[in-house]
């Protein structure tokens, strides 16, 4: 069973004024297509328009937003990809470029409870509002582990300094760079795994647990992901976890209408077929049909290994790319969208429901490439923000679970049904009584679905993992390796995954290319 896609969620904002005096850039002036139109290709085609480049954007599916897509279905509507939005300057950013607020495109607010979660022994903990709460939810676990959690965050806020504040959108391209950050890296045992870093703060297994989970929000097992991640502690502390009233899908939109009214070239349902590279240079792209698109400069935001595997000549593919088309990738994931008929208004927005055996069941998906009996569910309950996503007395759901990306072998044709059933029955015994009586309009994505969907190279949800081995220098470069005029945003580029990390690859590719002359 694939996608429902009823309809896109339609810009609702009114477009705001253009400024006066602006003008296109004359028809003289350096030329830039992007490949693919998630955030990261977005905020690269923004960047290079206010650079003063004739920009095309190109997108294989109907509209924007790659893996943030929205699907309908009998009146439901569903965020199909990410919904947990943090560090809000990055898109004000955008906006700022050319003299304009975010806030006269898209509102964004801030939640109380950032994440609900619900662990195997029945107990569950409330993480996020104020650090008081946080930390009278610790006290409820293990009083203990206040003092400790203090310190993490003190040591989360260290890395944040590190990794976040300095090297997020400053580019790896030479391996001195990597050698001149190693000895504070080191210091801050970046060579750690996340897992490791939060056990040396906190006792209680189960709030081990909630503060290890955010490597999976980024493709990366919290037992094997490097502790660099630790810094999104102090990262949701800080600007706290935001969500865009009428969904992701209305930033997607806002995006859209800021870069129209800017004059990109905005081509959706086109998919590239290759980069034309003359004299070691990229020149431009062909899409299907053979529609030939020249260019000075290409920007993909496409997966990393599909670029290097699939759409350059092989000659030209570098060394170093060579190298990482071996590297680690990332779990699959499986997500359920359903609606219900009944409202459920004790669970809230973002709930994590976490299995009986934590690190085994990770292994398995992670090393050993294996489904079994156990679940780790991220649900996410739009309606309980915003009652225009489901009709009157109904809710809007998804439960997105980890899965073995397609390296598995799994037949999703069969799996897929499975799975399917086996989180309807889970999610009934634990968070939604009476859900098989009560579910209606149900469909999933696997991981079959975002290789042809996405162009994601064997189903991976978020590109190469993030492993200490495949960060900065050694993770794909936001510079093309091996070809001139070639530049690189999203999941699996410098600095990784995660709406964030996309956003700051593009500041890092706004870095490296010239302004248009």
């Amino acid at each position: 069973m694939t996608p429902a896609d009823d309809g896109p969620l339609a810009g609702h904002l009114m477009l705001a004024p253009r400024i006066p005096g602006r003008s296109a850039p004359a028809g003289g002036r350096p030329k830039a297509v992007v490949i693919g139109g998630g955030f990261g290709g977005m905020a690269a085609a923004l960047r290079l328009r206010a650079k003063g480049y004739r920009v095309t954007l190109v997108e294989r599916l109907a509209e924007l937003g790659g893996r943030a897509q929205v699907f309908s279905k009998g009146g439901f509507r569903h965020d199909a990809g990410p919904t947990v939005l943090t560090v809000p300057f990055l898109f004000e950013e955008l906006f700022a470029l050319f003299g304009k607020h975010l806030s006269d495109y898209a509102e964004l607010r801030r939640l109380e409870t950032w994440y609900h979660f619900r662990f195997a022994d029945g107990s569950s903990f409330n993480y996020g509002g104020t650090p008081e709460q946080t930390l009278d939810e610790i006290r409820r676990h293990e009083p203990s582990d206040v003092g400790g959690y203090l310190k993490l965050l003190e040591h989360s806020r260290r890395l944040f300094d590190a990794a976040f504040t300095d090297l997020s959108s400053a580019p790896f391209h030479s391996p001195w760079s990597m050698v001149r950050e190693a000895p504070r890296l080191v210091r801050l045992s970046a060579y750690q795994t996340v897992w490791q870093m939060v056990g040396r703060y906190l006792k209680h297994p189960n709030l081990r647990q909630a503060f290890s989970i955010q490597p999976l929000l980024v493709g990366g097992n919290p037992f094997t992901t490097t502790s660099i991640y630790g810094l999104i502690h102090f990262l949701e502390r800080k600007w706290g976890v935001l969500y865009a009233v009428g969904g992701t899908g209305a930033l997607v939109a806002a995006l859209k209408r800021l870069a129209v009214e800017e004059g990109i070239d905005v081509r959706t349902g086109q998919t590239v077929t290759r980069i034309d590279v003359s004299g070691g240079v990229a020149r431009g792209v062909a899409v299907e049909g053979g529609t030939v698109l020249p260019a000075d400069i290409v920007v993909s935001n496409c997966d990393p290994l599909h670029l290097y595997g699939s759409l350059l000549p092989h000659a030209s593919v570098g060394l170093g790319p060579r190298i990482k088309q071996r590297a680690r990738l990332s779990m699959g994931l499986f997500v359920l969208y359903f609606g219900t008929r009944q409202s459920h208004p004790s669970v809230n927005r973002h709930t994590i429901l976490l299995g009986p055996q934590f690190r085994e069941h990770l292994s398995r998906i992670f090393d050993k490439l294996e489904l079994d009996d156990d679940l780790c569910l991220y649900v996410h309950r739009p309606t309980a923000t915003d009652r225009s996503f489901a009709p009157n007395g109904g809710d809007s759901f998804y439960a997105l679970c980890p899965v073995p990306n397609l390296a598995s072998g799994h037949d999703w044709r069969i799996e897929g049904p499975r799975l399917r059933d086996r989180i309807v029955a889970h999610l009934e015994r634990t968070l939604l009584p009476g859900l098989r009586a009560n579910i209606i309009d149900d469909f999933f994505m696997t991981p079959t679905d975002f290789e042809d969907r996405y162009l994601s190279v064997a189903g991976a949800g978020f590109s190469i993992a993030p492993h200490f081995t495949q960060s900065a220098w050694f993770r794909f470069h936001n510079r093309g390796e091996g070809v001139g005029g070639l530049y690189l945003v999203g999941a699996g580029t410098h600095p990784g995954a995660g709406i964030p990390g996309v956003l700051c690859s593009a500041k890092a590719v706004d870095g490296l290319v010239p302004a248009a002359v």
